[in-house]
C-alpha cells in the first residue's frame, strides 16, 4: 500500500531511473495521475506536461468505464461490452462529444492551449495513479503513437495484472510495482487518496515547469 500519490510517485521514479533514458517528455494523467508524475518529472530534470483523456461511462454505471476519448475528438472502446450491453450508438455519440468538449476545456485550464505536447522523437513517459479497465490508458497509447515518440512508457503505481499485460501489449515499456490479484479499486491501495483539486493541478505544473535556457 502507497502512503499517497506523492510517494507513489517518487517509487516510480526510483523504477524508471534504471532505464537512463534521454530526452524524456513526461505526461500526467488528470487530476491524480499529474500528483504521481510530478516526482519523476523532478527526477528527469523536464518539464511537467498534461495528458488528457477521458472516460465514456456505461450508461447505466457512470464509473465503468467502456471507452475514453482522445484529445482529437476520436474514441477507444470496449466493443464487446458495448455489444452486449446494448449501448445505443446514439448514448455513444452524445457522450463522445460531450467528453471531447469537456477535454478541451481541460486543456485550457491546465495548460492555457489545446496543442498536444511536443513528444516527437522524445520518451514519452504517461503516468496516472493507478488503471482498472484501462481505457483512459488505452487511450492515451494511441493518441501519443500519433505523434511520432521514440518511445512510449507507461508508469503507474497499482493496476490488476490482466490490464498491465494488455497495456504491456501496446507500449514499449510498462512499469506498475503493485499488481494485485484480487483488484478491486485503486484508491484501496493508498493510505490517503484525496480527490486532487484543479487548483493543486494547476500548481504543480507550474511548480514542475523548468526554466527556460
Amino acid at each position: 500500500m502507497y502512503q499517497n500519490r506523492w510517494e507513489a510517485g517518487k517509487i516510480l521514479a526510483e523504477k524508471l531511473a534504471k532505464y537512463h533514458f534521454e530526452s524524456v517528455c513526461v505526461l500526467g494523467i488528470p487530476r491524480g495521475g499529474i500528483v504521481t508524475a510530478a516526482p519523476i518529472a523532478q527526477h528527469f530534470k523536464t518539464n511537467l506536461d498534461v495528458l488528457v483523456t477521458r472516460k465514456i461511462g456505461h450508461p447505466m454505471n457512470p464509473e465503468f468505464a467502456i471507452g475514453a476519448v482522445m484529445p482529437d475528438g476520436s474514441a477507444v472502446f470496449d466493443s464487446f461490452t458495448i455489444s452486449t450491453s446494448n449501448v445505443p450508438q446514439a448514448y455513444l455519440s452524445a457522450t463522445v462529444a460531450e467528453q471531447h468538449a469537456e477535454l478541451q476545456r481541460r486543456m485550457l485550464l491546465y495548460t492555457g492551449s489545446t496543442t498536444p505536447p511536443n513528444v516527437a522523437g522524445k520518451t514519452a513517459i504517461i503516468v496516472d495513479d493507478g488503471i482498472a479497465t484501462g481505457y483512459t490508458m488505452i487511450a492515451a497509447i494511441k493518441w501519443i503513437k500519433t505523434l511520432k515518440p521514440a518511445k512510449i512508457v507507461v508508469a503507474v503505481p497499482v493496476g490488476p495484472p490482466e490490464t498491465i499485460e494488455q497495456l504491456m501489449r501496446l507500449a514499449d515499456i510498462v512499469v506498475c510495482p503493485l499488481q494485485p490479484p484480487s483488484f478491486m479499486a485503486v484508491g484501496m491501495h493508498y493510505a490517503e487518496f484525496p480527490q486532487t483539486t484543479d487548483e493543486e493541478a494547476i500548481a504543480l505544473l507550474k511548480q514542475c515547469r523548468q526554466p527556460a535556457t
